[in-house]
């Protein structure tokens, strides 16, 4: 994969941090920030999914029924359990 290389402005405080944590982790500033970066992103995209998650909940509330149907099925697929 190439890589583009982009200017960033940032505060002196947070590039010393990241220059610390470089230092610590024996990486370079740009892996540190490449590794925030997908950190950030992949942490994103769980919000997205939950959200979607707890909307589907909303637009259609599992029910007691539900729950009780899905109980008899696996009781019915897994075997018991000898403990």
């Amino acid at each position: 994969m190439s890589k583009i290389i982009i200017q960033v402005p940032v505060e002196r405080e947070l590039l010393d941090e990241l220059d610390k944590l470089s230092k610590e982790q024996s990486k370079s500033r740009s892996e540190v920030i490449r590794q925030a970066c997908r950190k950030f992103l992949d942490e994103t995209e769980e919000e997205r999914l939950d959200r979607i998650y707890v909307e589907g909940y909303k637009r259609i509330p599992e029910t007691t029924e539900w729950g009780e149907a899905q109980e008899a099925m696996l009781s019915e697929v897994w075997p018991k359990e000898s403990w």
